[in-house]
């Protein structure tokens, strides 16, 4: 007799009946205390090009902590798509280059609040959105027992602004697929279907530079009194990108088998590796999740929104009369995507929270309840960083224009 399956695969998150209410509504009560070089800061991180919030108290809180007024009144002339020089900053606040460069320098080098690029002669300057963007760099190269009070109340204040849920804003049907996570490697290496995007160590084969450094998500939550506990340095930037950070100083150099340890040891933990979805040969970035404090993460699960994440190439398959209710899949996976009905004990499978990750059927290895499955219709990862912003600019700006239009009171 064949065997008997069943695919669960409706999709309970991403449609707008299912979606949770959107959290209370943003208060600004502090405008009149907060200096007008602050002021302008927020107004610049908060536009909708830098995919930031509405002017609100928590933006305010975070702007005020991040930088001095000196400070403020040069990031309230930076851009996000346009860098500018020292010299071009100066003009525009009125002060001497000399004093403006230090202040720049500072806030590139020592804090990261600020991106620069070019050659070290004339480096020119751009805005961090603040998420993703500001909270990564800041935090990124700080070890916990590293940590100051100012890094700690910036993790605090960042924390707070995430969850105003201000990015349901720039959410987009379908949703950028920007992020995949890549099956485990048991998956990965004896799948028949599995392809070489979905292995790691394929991946890692086009590199030759490697770095890493402590996830900032995680690292974040221990001083709200929350977090897992689980592994911290995970981060890791390959190619052009980690030569980058290891000269910075944010990132440490290893080798490649040593991104494959780390890794490994991630995933013996319960973590999940992503890594960003286009076949770069020159530049790539990825980390070790968990469901309880990776931002991206919890867009689906905190928002029950459809998040920047590709459609996984797996799905799990289950079948019914291999399953005794146990519940382990459910309480390992990372994205809510399975449950247990209480009254049945059936297994219920949210295809839509789904990253095919494949912890639920290491999980359920004494069962064999569980088995991934290609999805049929998935889609490669980009081709290039181009393909890539081709594809996904058009609704990215139609979402900003559409944030900015209702803010400014046309719906």
């Amino acid at each position: 007799m064949a065997r008997k399956t069943i695919r669960l695969s409706q999709p309970l998150v991403g449609s707008t009946r299912d979606r949770t209410s959107r959290p209370a509504a943003l208060r600004l009560t502090r405008s009149a205390s907060v200096t007008p070089a602050h002021w302008e800061a927020a107004r610049r991180l908060g536009s909708p090009l830098a995919v930031g919030p509405p002017l609100c108290d928590e933006l305010l809180a975070l702007v005020e902590h991040t930088f001095t007024e000196e400070e403020a009144r040069v990031v309230a002339v930076l851009r996000t798509l346009r860098g500018r020089t020292a010299g071009q900053v100066a003009r525009r606040i009125a002060r001497p280059v000399v004093e403006t460069e230090a202040v720049l320098r500072r806030l590139a080098h020592e804090k990261r609040a600020i991106a620069a690029h070019g050659s070290a002669a004339q480096p020119r300057y751009w805005l961090l959105p603040i998420m993703p963007g500001m909270f990564e760099m800041v935090l990124i190269g700080q070890a916990p027992d590293r940590w100051t009070p100012w890094h700690r109340r910036f993790a605090e204040l960042v924390e707070a602004l995430f969850n105003t849920g201000y990015t349901l804003d720039y959410q987009q049907r379908p949703p950028p697929a920007l992020f995949r996570f890549l099956p485990l490697p048991p998956i990965s290496e004896a799948h028949p279907a599995a392809l070489p995007s979905d292995r790691l160590e394929v991946v890692l084969e086009r590199f030759e530079t490697f770095g890493v450094g402590h996830c900032p998500c995680r690292m974040s939550t221990p001083p709200l009194g929350e977090g897992c506990g689980r592994p911290l340095e995970v981060c890791t930037a390959m190619g052009e990108w980690a030569e980058r950070g290891i000269q910075a100083g944010w990132l440490r150099r290893v080798s490649r088998q040593e991104i494959l340890d780390i890794k490994r040891n991630a995933e013996s933990h319960g973590l999940v590796t992503w890594i960003l979805n286009v076949d770069s040969t020159r530049s790539q970035a990825s980390c070790s999740c968990c469901g309880c404090c990776c931002k991206a993460m919890r867009m689906v699960r905190q928002f029950n929104a459809p998040g920047v994440l590709a459609p996984p190439h797996f799905l799990p398959e289950i079948e019914v009369a291999a399953c005794n209710g146990c519940g382990r899949c459910a309480s390992t996976c990372p994205m809510g995507a399975l449950s247990i009905e209480p009254d049945s004990r059936s297994l219920q499978h949210h295809a839509a929270r789904c990253i095919g990750c494949g912890l639920c059927q290491r999980a359920c290895e004494g069962q064999r309840a569980i088995r991934l499955q290609p999805v049929p219709e998935s889609r490669l990862p980009y081709r290039s960083w181009f393909s890539m912003l081709l594809r996904n600019a058009p609704g990215l700006l139609q979402t900003s224009w559409q944030t900015l239009f209702r803010r400014k009171g046309g719906a």
